[in-house]
């Protein structure tokens, strides 16, 4: 995993009309806390920010003003409505430790034409250093047949990375097509069929004597 570089400033002013402010200026407020260390209040470039963000686990090197550290986001809070970032919450990491994540899971390929593939977990735990965290784990689905069930403890992970979710959890599964209601047209068009056959019946019936 590459390192994204931010910029840091430290922070002296709280509370709400102090983050409006730093908001105002296409700027984050952060906090960067871990390792026994006292919390670090923080002032990041908005858009840097949230370009890194688009990267799930990124590691963040932040530097400058009295900062030179690693981190991880931990929690992001951002606008309802715009999306745009509106806080952080930053873990400090250290070159070689082991931490536990969330990495995404992505498929490759259609299952068997009669199937429907059932993604129950879209992500799962793993732990692995925090200067290598994968960016996900790809699972090739093509072809795979009706009942076909894959767990979490069958997936391939990338190197370095250990599973810490429960082995037995069902990531993915394959399922019969749901039957498909017919639509008012085509039920309409059915029911003139009907009607249609049973007066072909009544014409083509032997007349009472």
């Amino acid at each position: 995993m590459s390192e994204v570089r931010i910029a840091a400033e430290s922070r002296t002013a709280f509370g709400k009309g102090a983050a409006r402010k730093i908001r105002r200026a296409d700027k984050v407020p952060a906090v960067l806390y871990g390792h026994g260390t006292d919390t670090k209040h923080l002032t990041l470039p908005g858009h840097e920010v949230l370009l890194a963000l688009r990267t799930p686990n990124v590691l963040i090197h932040l530097k400058g003003d009295g900062v030179d550290e690693l981190a991880l986001p931990k929690g992001i809070q951002r606008d309802p409505i715009k999306g745009f970032v509106e806080h952080v919450d930053l873990l400090l990491v250290r070159r070689g430790e082991k931490v536990t994540v969330e990495i995404p899971v992505t498929t490759v390929g259609d299952v068997n034409s009669d199937g429907l593939l059932d993604q129950q977990l879209v992500s799962v735990a793993v732990e692995a250093e925090a200067t290598n965290i994968p960016t996900g784990v790809e699972v090739d689905v093509e072809g795979l047949v009706i009942g076909t069930v894959i767990t979490a403890g069958q997936l391939r992970l990338p190197q370095g990375a250990t599973l810490i979710a429960d082995p037995e959890a069902v990531v993915l599964h394959v399922i019969n097509k749901p039957i498909e209601a017919p639509t008012e047209e085509e039920a309409a068009a059915e029911g003139l069929e009907i009607v249609a056959a049973a007066e072909r019946e009544t014409a083509e019936a032997p007349a009472a004597e």
